[in-house]
């Protein structure tokens, strides 16, 4: 069979070009450590063609369709209570535990929604 239509070079390179356009975003999702590496992703190419009355010219557009992986759920523990007024207020849990101090990321003693309690950071040092 001989060849129609070089994809290459199909409206003035156009279609490689596109193609080549969302395989680079395909390739960014797959890399983008907030996503599923094992989902599927796809890149679906379509080519219409609409011909004229006399049949002798065809209207042809190309469209590209992409299907990434959506970033991974993120997931975190909030801490419901009342204020000083009777008003529900919620808080963001850090400890794990409700009531649980923890030691921070810098060392230092805080209380379950992070706010430092005790700093071990000497102040004077010079």
């Amino acid at each position: 069979m001989s060849k129609i239509i070089d994809l290459n070079t199909f409206a003035e390179g156009a279609l490689s070009e596109r193609f080549n356009n969302e395989l680079q975003r395909v390739l960014e999702n797959i890399a983008d450590p907030n996503t599923d590496p094992k989902k599927t992703r796809k890149l679906t190419m379509t080519v219409a063609f609409n011909a004229d009355e006399k049949r002798d010219v065809i209207f042809t557009s190309v469209l590209a369709k992409l299907s990434l992986a959506p970033a991974k759920q993120i997931e975190a523990k909030l801490i419901m209570d009342f204020d000083g007024k009777g008003k529900i207020t919620g808080a963001e849990l850090k400890s794990g535990i409700k009531g649980q101090t923890f030691i921070d990321p810098d060392g230092d003693i805080s209380s379950d929604q992070g706010e430092k309690i005790i700093s071990f950071k000497n102040t004077n040092s010079k």
